[in-house]
């Protein structure tokens, strides 16, 4: 009789100890998937909005695999899809997509000697992200990506942990930027062929290149050096070309024609050609007419504000025929490792940011 009536305590406390059991393994679940993933959270959690602008801000904790990516690359869009939805997204899936970009750069000295790199991004609506890395094989650098690109948009963006999840993929998409070297480069899209290299080296594209520059690369020579070591393939099935400059003021554009790389010893670029016997065609000449006027009558020396005045003279508005327009113009300073910022061409309210921040 006694023995019955305690059946159902016993079976009650066991059923305690279960649940204490289970919660307990949940427990060390959830703290071993923060603890693994911990630099990713970090991440996430460092992303801000700036003002109420489209612009926001992160800082990339940890390793995000550069040196890893470059051991087999990657020969299109799919495939980089494929590297960073494994190695940062850890299954979570997203898509790439560049589209048709017209943007100007150019390259141009303070008057304190400091060298300085302009950059307009010109495209439709596109929030933007400014990135700060840190890898321990490589330079620091911060850069600009076009959150559209991977995923975001005017309904979507960055506001929750939940929401930022593609943000990780960022170290893989920049689109101009500039290291703590004082190596800097941009890229604007030309009218032209796809690059399409094809040899035994290892395979890079458009955006990992321009990752590649900022984390390994000191001067033009070593950013040139680097870029002839990889196959180039341009993203999104177009065509590109890189402005870079470096803290010597050295300014160079790379051109890929029929495949092989070529060197243009410029300061500014638009979406065009400069390649000789190859120049006379595409967009942008009425925006490097401006460029190279201004530039030509002050010699090429001017403070950080007539950079962004230079930069909003050659601002693209949207038009009935075309909607694009800039989306942010960058004025970097190479030599302090600094960048202006004006968003959606609101040139009263400009942001600065820092390496050593």
């Amino acid at each position: 009789m006694s023995t019955a009536s305690q059946s159902p305590s016993r079976g009650r406390k066991l059923i305690k100890r279960g649940l204490l059991g289970l919660g307990v393994l949940i427990l060390i679940a959830v703290l071993a998937l923060i603890l693994l993933f911990q630099a990713e959270f970090r991440t996430l959690k460092s992303i801000q909005r700036v003002g109420d602008t489209s612009l926001f801000t992160m800082e990339y904790k940890g390793d995000y695999g550069f040196d890893d990516f470059l051991e087999t690359g990657a020969s299109s869009d799919s495939q980089l899809v494929a590297f960073i939805t494994k190695r940062l997204l850890k299954g979570f899936p997203m898509e790439f997509d560049l589209p048709d970009l017209g943007c100007s750069t150019f390259a141009a000295t303070s008057p304190q000697g400091d060298a300085l790199f302009g950059r307009n991004f010109d495209m439709y609506y596109s929030p933007a992200l400014f990135v700060k890395t840190k890898p321990k094989n490589g330079y620091a650098s911060i850069s600009m990506v076009n959150l559209a690109y991977i995923g975001f948009g005017e309904d979507k963006l960055p506001l929750t942990m939940k929401d930022s999840i593609l943000a990780l993929a960022a170290p893989y998409t920049p689109l101009d930027g500039v290291n703590e070297k004082g190596l800097a480069v941009g890229v604007l899209l030309i009218d032209t062929e796809p690059t399409n290299q094809q040899t035994d080296k290892i395979d890079i594209t458009t955006t990992t290149a321009i990752r590649l520059m900022l984390d390994k690369a000191a001067t033009v020579d070593e950013a040139l050096e680097l870029l002839g070591q990889y196959d180039m393939h341009s993203s999104a099935n177009s065509c590109y070309h890189f402005q870079i400059a470096d803290a010597t003021g050295r300014a160079v554009v790379t051109e890929y024609i029929g495949d092989q790389l070529n060197v243009v010893e410029s300061p500014r670029a638009t979406n065009f050609l400069l390649t000789e016997g190859d120049w006379d065609f595409g967009a942008g000449q009425d925006r490097f007419s401006i460029l190279e006027e201004t530039m030509t009558d002050c010699g090429g020396v001017m403070t950080e504000e007539q950079a962004m005045n230079l930069l909003q003279a050659v601002s693209q508005v949207p038009r009935p025929e075309k909607d694009s327009a800039t989306q942010w113009s960058c004025v970097y300073n190479q030599t302090q490792g600094s960048v202006d910022i004006a968003v959606a061409m609101d040139y009263d309210n400009i942001y600065s940011f820092s390496l050593a921040d």
